[in-house]
């Protein structure tokens, strides 16, 4: 039931519709005029979930939040009743908001907010037949009574499980202990579909008959709550807290998947509870530690999608665990199927948008795709665009959320750029015009006094690389790039950057840019889309679990300037921080980033520097007393790319991390401290004839004549 009208008349009837009803669980988020229900705001919203109500009044004047809305809207039992309170539905994307201060930018002002967002929630509850309108001017003659149209769900006849999917859900996590090791099981479901209780069971039963270590890792703990509150109640002699269970010996217990992995734990078993939400790289490790692992993902969520997770995921668990199974839950536990009230809020906040299908897509080609720029009216007036397109994003990051498509469609500095296939989208970007600050605030930005949001390129080339010019500059970051699954690897990519480059230059800004979580792959694109490192971030990302690195071109005079000068100083830092602080940063990463680095010229070696090395390499000089040298040449190598992948792996590990030969020897399959040295003599040696001059490379031969011969 939507009451559309000012504050306090809306907040009236929904009280009048409270004491009409007389329902005892009800909950209500925003302001209120009465004292007798419980109040939260929409930051407290989501620790409720796993709560089950009859009533939620949503007060939309104090702010509409899709990620809040949307979770509290899975806690309604079924026939209960959602009251939505809303400006008038015409005027609402023009009333303040105070939830859009979430996708403000610094340097623009609350009329740059267009509430577009606001505008498609307004367009669709009004053609929807399911949601009832109240205003001033249109009341309906008959009261609503939750009680009388409450729909029949089937019962189930089990002392634990509410319904044959969660039953099959536990049976099947108990096999995963009692079966063969590294068959991981896959749960996935959309909410309230009872997964999360299901580990809970299962856990408990697991318990029950002796198992000692259950352990549970999430995004967050209250994404558990349900789980161990589950367990609780079927193990009540067991001593417990909110986030552990004790019973004789036996424990469930929480912990953080990073903690996981950086400190590993006897497990039984380990749930995953909210697997989209998880970098993918956790997961992978997880996988590759805890040989028996449930994963639990809803499909359509608040948090994070499952659809993302099904792509990059399940794929990982094709190679490594081929024999993993997959059991979906589609029954409502709360709710009966087809619930009109859940298809009303997937529409709403985009849960079920899906890019086209694989075969739909199937024959695209570079050549037969068209650019596109559509502005954010655009994507408004066309919903199966905003659909295909969000839907694209969605599967592209692990946690995308509905605040993501109300940044979509008013961000106030987010511009978008597609191609298109036969009318179907099949790959995008999201772009964030920045910088264009004044010297005065560009002073501050410099200063660290000042970090403007909305403009992270701007405020870290001047905050972090200490270029005072980059914040006056116009810079146009690409936030996010996909291409749909099915056609990648065939040039869509570069061809959509391409475009945003030229398009970018055309209309003046300075230079183009993008920051993301370093792999091999994505540094590996960024390069051959002509981009290049200027800094790398010094601990990793929370929502990707890596090392975020930044990359630019420059589009005009002025973006060279500040370019050529960022490049420097990253040339200079880079080894700097391997041998310090990126001292266990992945030699994958690193060596790509060195590979394209100005670096010291074999040229500022000087003779005593090369006797140096030649000591080194082919007689007994010791590591430390040549390692300048082996440093400038270790780069020089490095940076032309003529090493192999172990040996650049070796060199990075040892040269420039500093990490100890045993780390090394490892790392690189040798025996010990000795074979690694000699290892790297032999690298040297070779590395030796390639840079040296002829007078080096003709004294280098005859010691190493020499050495043959002695060992002859």
């Amino acid at each position: 039931m939507v009451i559309a009208g000012d504050p306090e008349w809306c907040k009236n009837r929904a009280t009048a519709a409270l004491r009409q009803l007389k329902l005892a669980d009800s909950i209500w988020i925003g302001d209120a005029n009465t004292d007798e229900i419980a109040t939260l705001n929409n930051e407290q919203a989501l620790a409720q979930l796993g709560q089950e109500f009859e009533i939620l009044i949503y007060n939309a004047h104090s702010g509409f939040d899709p990620d809040a809305f949307g979770a509290l809207s899975g806690t309604l039992r079924g026939g209960g009743l959602l009251l939505l309170l809303t400006p008038p539905l015409s005027e609402w994307h023009t009333h303040p908001d105070p939830v859009a201060e979430r996708i403000r930018v610094a340097g623009y002002d609350t009329t740059d907010m267009t509430g577009r967002f606001l505008q498609r929630i307004a367009n669709i509850l009004e053609s929807d037949p399911d949601a009832l309108i109240i205003t001033p001017e249109a009341t309906p003659s008959t009261p609503v009574n939750p009680q009388a149209s409450a729909p029949q769900i089937p019962l189930f006849n089990h002392p634990q499980c509410r319904t044959r999917d969660q039953l099959q859900a536990v049976d099947a996590i108990i096999r995963v202990v009692k079966g063969h090791r590294k068959r991981p099981l896959v749960l996935t479901s959309d909410r309230g579909r009872g997964k999360s209780s299901a580990l809970g069971i299962a856990a408990a039963r697991l318990i029950g008959e002796g198992y000692r270590d259950i352990l549970v890792t999430a995004p967050r703990q209250a994404a558990v709550s349900s789980l161990f509150e589950q367990a609780i109640n079927a193990l009540p002699e067991a001593k417990s807290s909110p986030f552990s269970i004790d019973s004789e010996g036996l424990s469930i217990r929480f912990h953080a998947p990073d903690h996981l992995l950086s400190n590993p734990q006897r497990a039984d078993l380990l749930l995953v509870d909210e697997a989209a939400a998880i970098p993918t790289k956790l997961l992978e490790g997880l996988l590759a530690h805890y040989p028996r692992i449930v994963f639990a993902t809803t499909v359509h969520g608040y948090e994070g999608t499952g659809l993302g997770f099904s792509i990059r995921f399940k794929g990982h668990l094709d190679r490594h665990a081929p024999q993993w199974r997959e059991v979906i839950l589609t029954e409502p536990i709360r709710w009966s199927r087809d619930d009109p009230l859940e298809a009303l809020v997937f529409r709403l906040l985009a849960l079920d948008a899906s890019p086209a299908t694989d075969t739909e897509v199937a024959d695209v080609n570079v050549q037969e795709v068209r650019v596109e720029f559509p502005t954010q009216q655009q994507l408004l007036e066309n919903e199966n665009d905003l659909n295909q397109l969000f839907g694209l994003l969605v599967i592209a990051h692990y946690r995308t959320t509905p605040l993501d498509l109300r940044h979509l469609l008013d961000g106030p500095n987010l511009h978008i750029a597609l191609l298109r296939h036969r009318g179907l989208i099949v790959a995008v970007a999201l772009l964030a015009a920045e910088g264009g600050f004044d010297e005065a605030m560009a002073e501050r930005i410099w200063s660290g006094r000042r970090r403007p949001r909305g403009h992270l390129l701007a405020q870290s080339l001047s905050a972090h690389l200490g270029l005072p010019l980059a914040a006056t500059l116009n810079g146009m970051r690409i936030m996010r790039i996909t291409v749909h699954p099915a056609v990648q690897n065939r040039g869509l990519g570069r061809l959509l950057v391409d475009s945003v480059r030229d398009e970018a230059e055309k209309t003046g800004f300075d230079y183009l840019g993008t920051s993301f979580g370093a792999t091999p792959e994505l540094i590996g694109f960024w390069l051959r889309c002509g981009l290049q490192a200027v800094r790398i971030g010094l601990r990793t990302g929370a929502s990707s679990s890596n090392q975020s690195v930044m990359f630019l071109q420059p589009l005009g005079p002025h973006g060279v300037e500040m370019a050529t000068e960022a490049r420097q100083r990253f040339a200079r830092q880079l080894p700097a921080l391997l041998g310090d602080s990126l001292a266990h940063l992945s030699s994958s990463l690193a060596a790509p980033l060195l590979e394209n680095i100005e670096h010291p010229s074999t040229t500022t070696l000087d003779f005593q520097d090369w006797l140096d090395l030649l000591a080194f390499a082919f007689a007994r000089r010791g590591y430390e007393l040549s390692l300048h040298a082996i440093q400038v040449i270790t780069l020089a190598a490095l940076a032309d790319g003529i090493l192999t992948d172990a040996d650049a792996k070796l060199l990075i590990k040892r040269v420039l991390q500093k990490q100890s030969w045993q780390v090394c020897a490892s790392a690189s399959n040798l025996s010990g401290r000795g074979a690694t040295m000699q290892h790297i003599r032999q690298v040297v040696g070779r590395l030796v004839f390639h840079y040296a001059d002829k007078d080096i490379r003709e004294r280098a031969s005859r010691m190493q004549t020499g050495n043959n011969g002695g060992a002859r």
